[in-house]
């Protein structure tokens, strides 16, 4: 048995998206050629509301490229202390785009207008130029929680007000959408940018895509073309992007549904604790510093149990429910966890 948990980066391409592939009409990309990844660029800008898209290899290239588009160096940037672009995108902001970071501590990833106008500060000569804030939805480290419609656009708002662009890290964009019942344009209209990714829970092999104004994409593929993300007959992974798009934004309610099962049963299980309020996406965290041993060697026991998952830091492991998830194999997971966690319990 194995059931990975870890991440929906995982998740392996559909019959349909291998077929896609296999079929794909391509060209070179760097010329403009390539027909297959020109109509996922401009059905993902169709989808986010935005003029013109860039397909890029990653949701870390994609991100650290419209922080490229949108700053000159030593411009300070503003972001949540724990967004994906701060904690996990090495550095990049710093190492490349040579920019600044000002961190907001935010609850379950979210802030509103108000702290964003505390944190900006006055024109002075010893402090750099705010250009940019950066907001994520879903966000990460906050366990896949969604910024709450309103905050989210008058924060954005209000950024747009103080003259700053806004980016948004919208790698599960489609997660938040689904959650809410509404479209990922709605979500987006008041950002200035979007990268969102297609290798998460839409299953597709590789890749994101970052969108916005034309002129913005312009200069984005320009920088794209900096970091070594020129394209050339990419249109055979496109493919997939596009198939991924058409087919499988609406079955993420079942990934949600399998992860308010899995919370309920963990909350269920003695020496873990969830907050259920919080999980309202494809990812549960889960308290394990009620049995005696660090989220690491938690998480290690349940892999040689086979079922894969990831420790946050010292208290928390993750769980990520996606499309090679079934609701059997939750209740498979469940069975295994309550036994390793009574195990562990026993020997603490």
């Amino acid at each position: 048995m194995r059931i990975d948990l870890r991440s929906d980066t995982v998740t392996t391409p559909t019959p349909e998206m291998r077929k896609a592939m296999a079929a794909a009409e391509v060209g070179d990309d760097v010329y403009g050629e390539d027909p297959t990844v020109r109509k996922l660029e401009e059905k993902g800008a169709t989808l986010l509301g935005k003029e013109d898209g860039l397909y890029v290899p990653s949701g870390t290239m994609g991100n650290l490229v419209a922080i490229m588009t949108h700053t000159a160096r030593g411009n300070e940037i503003i972001l949540e202390a724990e967004s994906h672009i701060y904690y996990y995108e090495v550095g990049g902001l710093a190492v490349v785009a040579q920019v600044l970071p000002r961190l907001i501590a935010g609850r379950r990833g979210a802030f509103g207008p108000e702290t964003l106008r505390a944190t900006l500060r006055a024109p002075n000569i010893h402090f750099p130029i705010p250009a940019l804030l950066c907001l994520e939805n879903t966000h990460n480290r906050a366990g896949g929680a969604v910024w709450p419609p309103a905050e989210f656009e008058a924060t954005a708002q209000a950024a747009h007000k103080a003259g700053l662009a806004v980016h948004l890290d919208g790698a599960r964009i489609f997660n938040a959408a689904v959650f809410l019942s509404c479209t990922a344009s709605e979500l987006a209209r008041e950002v200035d940018s979007v990268m969102f990714c297609l290798s998460k829970g839409l299953s597709a092999p590789v890749g994101s895509v970052l969108v916005g104004r034309k002129d913005f994409i312009a200069r984005a593929r320009k920088n794209r073309k900096v970091l070594g993300g020129g394209l050339r007959q990419a249109g055979v992974i496109a493919a997939a992007g596009l198939v991924a798009l058409e087919t499988m934004v609406d079955r993420l309610a079942e990934d949600h549904a399998n992860a308010q099962t899995l919370a309920t049963g963990l909350a269920n299980t003695a020496g873990l604790r969830v907050d259920l309020e919080g999980v309202q996406t494809n990812m549960v965290m889960c308290f394990v510093d009620g049995l005696g041993v660090p989220a690491p060697e938690f998480a290690r026991r349940l892999g040689e149990k086979g079922v894969l998952t990831n420790a946050v830091d010292a208290k928390k492991v993750r769980f990520v429910t996606h499309k090679d998830v079934s609701g059997a194999d939750i209740g498979q997971a469940l069975s295994v966890i309550a036994a390793v966690a009574g195990e562990t319990r026993a020997g603490a």
